[in-house]
């Protein structure tokens, strides 16, 4: 079981890695912040679009791991059509099992179950993370770039 959690961990993550979902620079972004960790050298930019509450539209850009681009790829597609509280407590629930803390919520998240793997690297926890943190800065509305560190 746990050998084939593992076998689809590295396929989703290589499959998004070679071809990420929602990977441009949106024009006329209602918000729009960098993201960076120092550690593994990742840097993105999110974008949103919203309407109203609702997120209409996500996109990210930039350069990082594999983890780090995977999850922000998962991360643009699922959030779309969410609202700003559901995307926030798809945040909570993916941040608590990626950090080992909780996977009790494992089947609420969806594809993203595929990144609980990586609570089984400390180190890979914050490229994995890293989007999630961006795109939580962005809904509060920050200007300032959010970094891992």
């Amino acid at each position: 079981m746990m050998d084939d959690l593992r076998e689809l961990y590295q396929e989703v993550i290589f499959d998004h890695n070679r071809n990420p979902r929602n990977f441009y620079a949106m024009e006329n972004a209602d918000r729009q912040i960098d993201g960076f960790n120092p550690l593994c050298g990742d840097k993105l930019t999110v974008y949103l679009k919203l309407d109203g509450d609702k997120i209409a539209e996500a996109s990210f850009q930039g350069e990082g791991c594999a983890i780090s681009t995977a999850s922000a790829s998962l991360m643009t597609d699922m959030v779309k059509g969410l609202t700003e509280a559901e995307a926030h407590t798809l945040f909570e629930q993916f941040h608590k099992i990626a950090m080992g803390e909780d996977d009790s919520q494992l089947d609420q998240i969806g594809k993203l179950a595929v990144l609980a793997g990586v609570k089984e690297y400390p180190a890979r926890v914050k490229c994995a993370t890293l989007p999630w943190h961006t795109l939580e800065a962005a809904l509060a509305g920050n200007k300032e770039a959010v970094t891992t560190e």
